[in-house]
């Protein structure tokens, strides 16, 4: 019997067939009492290994008055600033929503019987308010139970443009802003698998519309079909850097039901519904407007598709198609299938890139060319070059300038200026070059390194033009520039006037509110000095209003309510720290509403965190928080423990830093750690937490930050990952901002991945992954095979698997039972331990 018990332990389970003939041995020699002994021992072990039959749960009422919520409107500003639509939604979706019908084909996910998107978040009311007045008016004749999505101004901004999702399919519908009232355009045939299929002509009197084919062939279900031979790839022996991908491709009947579910015929429709043809059935991963509405530049997928790369990497042809003569005018570019990429994030494809229209010409494309056949390993004095290209593409392309670094942008102005920008990814160098088309003369008007947003200018002040394109504002040689405003001392959003010849610099305006934060969201109008800014505190929603930027005098435009009353009396501050290395850090703390600071009770602490990778202290240092930012509590932070009697420190900075010929991975455990025990130490020495229980999570990325702090680290009492990777064997041609792939640096690979280091994990660690996890390198099998490993080695682990959720979760009960979840395994693991 001792001999039977100690397999049993040692296996952990046995199969019933077993435990029979042991039960039968047992009765045979008569012996009772060790047999009902042994039942004992295997229920036991049976409800020690067994799956939990949990149904969903609700978090406790302080949790739940914060997650139960109804979502304030969004806001959409009519691009001539007449008119302000608030859009509503549901909070969450149902189970049902995510339960739909569904095709996960060529990295896409569809709904095959709607031909929208799995991910579609719906909208199910429309309000319009006149700018600057404070009256609502309900949109009439919105469809019954709507279901809205992509929405589209016109050109004249008085109409809006969007779709419906019936059972069957996306209708096409038109609202009137100034009447307020909707009506429908088309019937339920708006093929919206490739992502909008609506757009607006340039005149405004039609939409061109990507519909279902009229001969569109039946779905073929292949899951039952017995196969006709194996499933064959071949590697033609060049070096490449693939990533993971999910959905692709795995069989011929696939293709067959990608090309299905993705083609259609492009139609006009006018503002009567009246519908003409305008272009044959294809897969359109591209469809745009020249500037001046003459021309349509038509991108679609070809043949032969790929097992190994998603959609977007399949062949493609490009050509420029004219609108009122209804035919062809040139094939402009012709991309090959893309299964062979070099290394580097500074790395691309040979061949023309970016092409598209020129906003400053009425029919000119642009495009770029890599000049180092896009290696970036390769050693090259320039690295792209920038064409033009006009109407009709009969004569040879114009080069405007040759890049040092790889193209990254551009934007138009007028004749004599345009923005190029371009960044290296090693050195995060970013650099904004003023361009004259004209000319070809240039000027560097900033070269920085990309994450240092203390010396961030800002964006450009767009406006249209007379073909109604947005492109740079400029006014006597001076352009506007609208900055974040980032720095030592706080944030303190900008407006600064550029002199386009001298480049000086002059400062119109600085938004220093006290006790608040106002956000700069555009010019409206730079002659008269009126700017639209976004308020808020943290206990005041974010509202819009319109500030003079020289009397600094503003007029509310909305007045959307805080949903999270219950949080007021919370108090909240950014810390600054330091790790032991010097680099600065810094978190937004959260103390319970009450909490007296002169007594310091010891509270438990919660830290959510994500890892950053940087290439030099000085920027990995630079803090982004604001203390008057809105309390903006959701499952994806720790926020709502601060009304359960949690101390919580969010968004706590973990840079991860490599500087020179380092990579910021090469210390990757080490600097974890690192930035662990000074978050504890900052928040222990203002003395309000008992030190020895401290929590942390993250999400993605920051539940592999997770699982390592608790492999590595004796610093916490409990950790919550959610949807992480935790070996990184499976992604082995890089991960995050990981260039090598495995076989460059096994060892950063192995030593990275908690999976390889399961032994060492002893700390209670709860983990979450959604069941249909879309993210490439977050596949749920990295949880399960996780859990798996840590269970067997003996590790206080639990792991729940939310149903038909993908990398974010969206359906109310698999949201409520998450924060269920972590609401349990904090207070048993950490505020009770």
């Amino acid at each position: 019997m001792q001999y039977v018990l100690e397999i049993a332990v040692h296996n952990n389970l046995v199969s019933i067939f077993t435990y029979l003939l042991i039960i039968a041995t047992l009765y045979r020699k008569s012996n009772t009492m060790k047999c009902f002994s042994f039942f004992l021992f295997i229920s036991f072990c049976t409800s020690i290994y067994a799956q939990e039959h949990v149904t969903y749960q609700k978090p406790p009422a302080e949790i739940l008055q914060l997650a139960d919520y109804q979502r304030p409107p969004s806001v959409m500003i009519s691009p001539d600033e007449s008119w302000i639509i608030l859009s509503y939604r549901s909070t969450y979706k149902s189970l049902d929503e995510l339960n739909a019908p569904e095709v996960r084909l060529g990295g896409l996910r569809v709904n095959p019987q709607t031909n929208m998107a799995s991910a579609t978040s719906y909208v199910n009311n429309v309000k319009i308010k006149n700018f600057g007045l404070a009256e609502e008016r309900q949109v009439q004749g919105l469809p019954d139970s709507p279901r809205i999505a992509h929405m589209l101004f016109s050109p004249d901004s008085k109409k809006l443009a969007f779709t419906h999702t019936t059972a069957n399919g996306a209708e096409l519908w038109i609202i009137d802003i100034p009447s307020a009232t909707a009506r429908k355009l088309s019937d339920a045939r708006l093929n919206a698998s490739m992502g909008n299929p609506v757009q607006w002509y340039k005149d405004g009197t039609k939409l061109l519309v990507a519909t279902l084919p009229v001969d569109r062939p039946a779905w073929i279900d292949s899951s039952k079909d017995l196969p006709t031979g194996p499933i064959v790839s071949t590697s033609g022996g060049q070096v490449s850097q693939l990533r993971t991908y999910q959905d692709l491709l795995k069989t011929p009947q696939d293709e067959s039901n990608f090309e299905t579910l993705t083609k259609a015929e492009l139609y006009a429709i006018d503002l009567n519904g009246q519908q003409t043809k305008v272009h044959d059935a294809g897969i359109y991963s591209q469809r745009s407007f020249s500037p001046d509405g003459k021309y349509l530049l038509l991108t679609m997928v070809k043949r032969p598709f790929s097992y190994v790369v998603p959609y977007y990497n399949f062949p493609q042809e490009t050509i420029v198609f004219d609108v009122e003569a209804r035919q062809k005018v040139k094939t402009v570019n012709e991309t090959p299938l893309i299964e062979v990429q070099p290394k580097g994030f500074s790395s691309t494809r040979a061949g023309k890139r970016g092409l598209n229209w020129r906003d400053d010409k009425p029919a000119t494309l642009m495009y770029v060319e890599a000049l180092d056949g896009g290696d970036a390993s390769k050693k090259a004095p320039f690295r792209d070059e920038l064409f033009s290209w006009d109407v009709p593409f009969t004569s040879a392309a114009t080069s405007l300038m040759k890049l040092a670094d790889r193209y990254a942008g551009v934007l138009w102005g007028d004749e004599n200026h345009a923005l190029v920008y371009t960044r290296w990814y090693d050195t995060r160098n970013e650099t904004t070059i003023l361009l004259n088309p004209t000319t070809k003369s240039t000027k560097i008007i900033s070269t920085r390194n990309s994450q240092d947003v203390y010396s961030d200018p800002g964006n450009v002040y767009t406006a249209k033009n007379k073909w109604g394109s947005y492109v740079m504002f400029v006014a006597d040689n001076k352009s506007y520039w609208v900055g974040d405003g980032y720095t030592k001392e706080g944030q303190f959003p900008f407006v600064d006037e550029l002199d386009l010849t001298s480049l000086k610099k002059k400062r119109l305006y600085t938004a220093k509110l006290d006790g608040k934060k106002e956000s700069i969201s555009r010019i409206l109008d730079i002659k008269k000095n009126t700017i639209l800014v976004s308020v808020q505190s943290p206990t005041d929603y974010p509202n819009y209003y319109v500030r003079n930027m020289r009397t600094g005098k503003a007029s509310a435009l909305t007045q959307l309510e805080n949903p999270f009353k219950s949080l007021t009396g919370v108090q909240k501050e950014v810390i600054h720290y330091k790790r032991k290395d010097g680099v600065d850090l810094s978190g937004t703390l959260y103390l319970p509403a009450g909490y007296d600071k002169t007594k310091k009770e010891k509270l438990p602490l919660l830290i959510w965190a994500y890892p950053t990778e940087y290439k030099d202290k000085s920027t990995a240092g630079q803090s982004t928080a604001n203390p008057y930012a809105f309390t903006y509590p959701s499952y994806g932070s720790f926020v709502y423990w601060v009304t359960k009697g949690y101390a919580v420190l969010d968004d706590a900075a973990f840079p991860i830093i490599g500087e020179g010929d380092e990579e910021p991975n090469d210390t990757f455990i080490e600097q974890l750690v690192a930035n662990g025990e000074a978050a504890i130490d900052a928040v222990d020495a203002l003395g309000y937490i008992d030190r020895t229980k401290v929590g942390v999570g993250g999400h993605s990325y920051g539940a592999f930050m997770t699982a390592n702090l608790l492999t590595h680290s004796n610093l916490f009492a409990v950790g919550i990952a959610r949807s992480g990777a935790y070996n990184r064997t499976l992604t082995p041609f890089g991960f995050q901002r990981e260039q090598r792939n495995y076989w460059d640096v096994p060892n950063v690979y192995n030593g990275m991945s908690p999976f390889m280091h399961a032994d060492k994990m002893k700390t209670p660690m709860l983990l979450i992954h959604g069941a249909a996890d879309n993210n490439p390198g977050t596949f749920t099998l990295q949880t399960e095979r996780y859990f798996q490993a840590l269970k067997n080695l003996g590790a206080p682990v639990r792991m729940v698997l939310l149903p038909f959720e993908a990398h974010g979760y969206t359906s109310e009960a698999n949201i409520l039972h998450t924060l269920w979840e972590q609401d349990q395994f904090l207070e048993k693991y950490l505020k009770n331990k």
